[in-house]
């Protein structure tokens, strides 16, 4: 990573323009309008990718330090695929006050917070806090753009299996950030069969060991149905299975599974089904992984989701901004749509664009737009 100047600077006018004195007149512009910060700034196409290294991909706790390589990849990510300028910031502290102060004071530098590798159940104050003080948009990608990515290519896998979401039963392995939000924006999309798990079985209100976040998860979910038990007793006849767990699901539990069934194992480096496991038992398989076909990978989100949010002066990032990428990504695949084929290529040219316009016409739609 580098940061440039988009203008030449090769001399004594261009310099006196850049800096003292002809850049003081803007300072007094925007002293007396705020508002010309967009137009005579980086802040408004620019943001801050924000963590303190306690989740980071499948490593974990490895604090902020070692956390710097995946929030630059994830900067250079912004600007490759949504021309949007990115500054990783690693946080040394987890204390939740803390983490939500610091980003706060930083706030006025940037035109979005990408909050990153956060972990659960922090992850969910941290962001809805930021949420309520700050009129920019706020962003948990380890969230809300795996959620976006999983629902496009599950609605292109029920449209090939020839399923409904109103009759879809869907088992979520993880009650961590992607599996809250993966739940979440499936009922958005009108999914209400949902049943997710943890280590101890399915999330349901009848157990005394739930956070408030899963006594909260259990009511929109498990409980709906009467769904409770075991793992295995949500694979049971189940069209469609998410992994954002890790761990291993045996091959006789997956067996269970209905008839042309989906198959979603997310877990990087080792998806909790191995593909050639769930091709045996499935008609769409999918993975995180690049080395298998329909990779679930957030790229194909955020970006677009940012760049979408900045055209239109975003305040805010809304479900109906997330639900728009959502099928955006999915009305890509058009005549493509096969088994291994249910969600584009990141490096297809279309996707930045199309998710882009998609969150920038839902958020004027959805009234968060300031043009």
């Amino acid at each position: 990573m580098e940061t440039v100047s988009t203008v030449a600077l090769t001399g004594a006018d261009e310099l006196s323009l850049a800096y003292t004195p002809g850049v003081a007149r803007v300072c007094e512009a925007i002293a007396e309008d705020p508002s010309m910060t967009q137009h005579y700034t980086w802040v408004p196409n620019t943001v801050a990718v924000v963590t303190d290294g306690t989740a980071v991909l499948g490593l974990g706790d490895i604090g902020p330090a070692a956390a710097m390589p995946v929030m630059e990849g994830k900067a250079v990510l912004f600007k490759q695929f949504g021309k949007v300028d990115a500054v990783p910031i690693c946080l040394a502290t987890t204390d939740v006050d803390e983490i939500i102060e610091t980003v706060v004071r930083l706030a006025p530098s940037f035109g979005g917070i990408n909050l990153e590798d956060i972990s659960a159940p922090r992850c969910f104050e941290i962001e809805e806090r930021l949420k309520e003080r700050l009129d920019i948009p706020v962003f948990h990608d380890d969230q809300h753009g795996t959620a976006v990515v999983a629902l496009a290519a599950l609605v292109n896998a029920l449209r090939l299996t020839g399923r409904t979401p109103e009759t879809t039963r869907v088992v979520i392995s993880g009650a961590g950030a992607a599996g809250v939000a993966i739940a979440k924006i499936l009922l958005g999309a009108g999914i209400t069969d949902i049943a997710v798990t943890d280590r101890r079985g399915i999330v349901s209100s009848d157990r005394s060991d739930l956070t408030p976040v899963k006594r909260e998860l259990a009511k929109v979910t498990a409980d709906r149905n009467g769904r409770r038990g075991t793992l295995a007793d949500a694979f049971a006849g189940a069209d469609v299975y998410l992994g954002v767990s890790g761990g291993t699901v045996p091959e006789e539990v997956v067996a269970t599974m209905a008839g042309d069934a989906i198959i979603f194992a997310m877990a990087n480096p080792n998806p909790e089904v191995h593909p050639d496991v769930a091709h045996r038992h499935a008609r769409v398989v999918a993975t995180g992984r690049s080395d298998f076909p329909n990779q679930i990978n957030n790229v194909l989100a955020f970006p677009g989701i940012f760049r979408g949010a900045f055209d239109v002066r975003a305040s805010a990032i809304t479900e109906g901004m997330k639900l728009a990428a959502a099928e955006a990504l999915a009305d890509l695949v058009g005549d493509a749509l096969a088994p291994d084929m249910v969600i584009p290529n990141p490096f297809d040219p279309r996707v930045g664009p199309a998710v882009s316009a998609a969150v920038a016409a839902a958020a004027i739609r959805d009234g968060v737009a300031g043009i």
